[in-house]
């Protein structure tokens, strides 16, 4: 992959040798950012995980920094008007899932009571690609409508290893004061560790490092 003139020199200002502390790291990902835009400050983190095991879970950062996100509730009934209540984007059942078959897809999060899933299930090919499918395991899968929006209002967000053992999240912006992304950055880590396999032995983490949207990774000394 050929990188420009300001990646290069970007890439030059940090030593890939070196385990930085979490603020070092995180003031030179800032020091380095050149796009023109607010950058993502996202964190990348390696783990020592078996074929067997599953990490994911979510968290809801301390310090918020996306934008309003429109969230739809698969409900019927007294559930429905909690939902909406609560300042659901969209609520609806059977006619919901029904446009959102027919290829709508103008919402960022979903949400479904259980007695919902067996309609929402059939939608597995148009959610389930774009990882919007509710999930018990994620909390979008619930009674407590109110709660789960709640939370989701807070910005919530759902984290899980990919078939590398790496979990990525976002956890701030380039324009953010340091120290509320580092706090966002050991909320995440320690819920993290929260989800280590019982029965994996040695160390869970492998590394861990942090870059912005456009800039080089910057290795974090997590221990």
């Amino acid at each position: 992959m050929k990188r420009g003139k300001k990646y290069k020199e970007a890439i030059a200002k940090v030593d890939s040798s070196v385990l930085y502390p979490a603020v070092d790291a995180l003031n030179l990902v800032k020091e380095v950012s050149y796009a023109k835009f607010d950058e993502t400050v996202e964190v990348a983190v390696k783990l020592n995980l078996k074929k067997s095991h599953t990490v994911r879970d979510t968290v809801v950062l301390p310090n918020q920094f996306l934008g309003e996100k429109k969230i739809l509730v698969f409900a019927k009934g007294e559930k429905a008007d909690e939902a909406k209540e609560a300042g659901a984007t969209y609520v609806g059942a059977d006619e919901l899932v029904e446009k959102v078959r027919g290829g709508w897809l103008d919402f960022d999060i979903c949400v479904a009571t259980p007695d919902m899933m067996r309609e929402v299930g059939k939608l597995g090919p148009v959610l389930g690609r774009r990882g919007l499918m509710p999930n018990p395991k994620t909390r979008t899968v619930t009674m407590d409508i109110k709660g789960a929006i709640a939370e989701l209002q807070k910005g919530r967000t759902e984290f899980r290893a990919d078939k590398t053992g790496v979990v990525s999240i976002a956890i701030g912006k380039v324009s953010m004061d340091v120290a509320k992304i580092e706090e966002n950055l050991n909320t995440f880590t320690a819920e993290l560790k929260r989800k280590r396999p019982v029965d994996l032995k040695g160390d869970f983490i492998k590394s861990l490092s942090v870059a912005s949207t456009m800039g080089p990774g910057v290795k974090v000394d997590f221990k």
